[in-house]
């Protein structure tokens, strides 16, 4: 069976099932759940960070003010491009 179908029948069954049910399956997986991602921990998150902004400090990269990127997603809910 497809990841997909699996995880259709498993959000199907878990928004009708009982609450003990419920907190069963939770208590299974409670650890996988909780665990968050640290980024600060990950070097190749952080190493793109660190190239990323050196483009935008040396004008390698120009950036793009808030609120022009704000005017330009308004803009293509209501259709009305620039």
């Amino acid at each position: 069976m497809a990841t997909a179908n699996i995880r259709q029948k498993l959000y199907d069954y878990i928004r009708v099932a009982d609450m003990r049910k419920v907190k069963a399956i939770y208590t299974m997986l409670e650890d996988e759940i909780e665990v968050a991602y640290d980024y600060w921990n990950d070097k190749d998150f952080v190493a793109d960070l660190d190239r990323r902004s050196e483009d935008y400090k040396t004008g390698r990269v120009q950036g793009v003010s808030w609120e022009d990127t704000k005017m330009k997603i308004l803009a293509s809910k209501t259709g009305k491009r620039k």
